[in-house]
């Protein structure tokens, strides 16, 4: 009877050992992409940024000084219903999480076997 529970008890720390290794390798990758894509982002922003200022700069000293007013105006309207259209793509995107996909995965498969053996 103790040979069969110690053997048990080893089964179900082994399975837990893996189960938190596959957690803790999942997180690790996560966490590196997550930095290269902030880094990514941060950089192709900020060099957008001064991209559009420069053309804007250009744009607006080319217009008439009569209907400059006007042209700063609209260009202020459309980067702004461009900049929430693409923060709610962001949000949208943010909350399609995969984050322990994999983890989350085998839990169910294992959760799915215990309740089939309690069924037993």
């Amino acid at each position: 009877m103790f040979d069969i529970v110690s053997r048990i008890a080893t089964v179900m720390v082994s399975i837990v050992e893996s189960r938190v290794r596959l957690a803790v390798i999942e997180l690790e990758e996560e966490k590196a992409n997550i930095f290269q894509l902030l880094l990514m982002v941060g950089i192709t922003l900020i060099l957008t940024a001064f991209g559009l200022m420069s053309l804007l700069v250009v744009l607006f000293w080319a217009i008439d000084p009569a209907y400059r007013l006007t042209a700063i105006a609209t260009t202020t309207g459309v980067l702004l219903l461009l900049a929430v259209i693409l923060g709610a793509m962001t949000l949208a995107k943010a909350k399609r999480s995969t984050l322990l996909s994999l983890t989350r995965k085998q839990l169910d498969v294992d959760r799915a076997l215990l309740e089939k053996d309690d069924e037993q």
